[in-house]
């Protein structure tokens, strides 16, 4: 798909405003228009809602967004070289795209969204499994946003969705499934992208749960997860033991057997385990 607006193609927009993409920002443009498009309709109907996109680069998803129909698209771009592309973009539609050239994780975003928000971003690699734990660890739930569609590493979106005795099962998996469902819905090869990174790549929809799965204490779930997956090959009686001298009764008074390890253990046995400690 050479346009869907108007606009020149992705190649020709990176040309006349030299765009090459840089490593230390992160950047793996994705060229074509079709697979942007895709992506944004995995985002679910965007027509009543304001979209949160981190990272647009030159804009192709963006222009997936506007296109599939988005109400209102928040561009953060942190690559002064991309605001004349992303200008172009606005153009075509005013009063529905706005960019700000700045640093997401430093950003307050709560004065440019109206909600419904969901966020939809082919996230910088060297920041984008930061931002998805501050979307996924607020101080107040239900979060700002109704869902997050994300490009990630294949091997990062693997470890989102994992369940335990998966290999890539840990604290991301978690942390994720505690407050969203999250699902895997599209991946991509390295060939899609300029530059083409060495590693595959996914889209990942999580959809936020109005409250966590299942009742815990946030703080003590963290610790309790952090010191397990941190010695992954102890034993939870030995990886917890800083939790206090009655680790092993505790662990069994919640169905853990004390010679399992966190691998094994499910989000719920966590959870309660967690509360043990509120």
């Amino acid at each position: 798909m050479a346009a869907i607006d108007g606009l020149p193609s992705l190649a020709q927009v990176i040309r006349t405003h030299d765009l090459v993409a840089k490593k230390q920002l992160g950047q793996n443009f994705l060229l074509d228009l079709n697979l942007t498009s895709k992506i944004a309709r995995c985002a679910g109907d965007l027509t009543q809602c304001d979209v949160l996109e981190v990272g647009p680069g030159p804009g192709g998803l963006t222009r997936g967004l506007l296109a599939e129909g988005a109400r209102r698209v928040l561009a953060v771009e942190k690559d002064a070289r991309c605001m004349p592309a992303l200008a172009e973009i606005a153009m075509i539609y005013p009063g529905r795209l706005e960019v700000v050239n700045a640093d997401a994780l430093g950003l307050d975003i709560s004065a440019h969204l109206t909600p419904p928000v969901r966020v939809v971003a082919n996230l910088p690699y060297n920041v984008g499994t930061e931002l998805l734990i501050r979307w996924l660890s607020p101080e107040h739930w239900p979060p700002f946003w109704q869902s997050l569609t994300l490009m990630f590493q294949k091997e990062v979106a693997q470890r989102i969705v994992a369940k335990p005795g998966d290999k890539a099962y840990g604290r991301l998996a978690l942390l994720a499934q505690w407050r969203a469902e999250p699902k895997i819905v599209m991946s991509l090869p390295p060939e899609a992208f300029s530059p083409a990174p060495k590693v595959h790549s996914a889209v990942v929809h999580l959809t936020r749960l109005e409250q966590p799965r299942f009742e815990a204490n946030a703080a003590a779930l963290s610790r309790i997860t952090a010191m397990g997956f941190n010695q992954r090959r102890k034993m939870l009686r030995s990886s917890l033991k800083a939790m206090g001298p009655d680790i092993e009764a505790k662990l069994t008074q919640v169905g853990i057997a004390p010679t399992a390890r966190a691998e094994e253990i499910s989000l719920e046995q966590f959870c309660a385990l967690s509360r043990l400690y509120d």
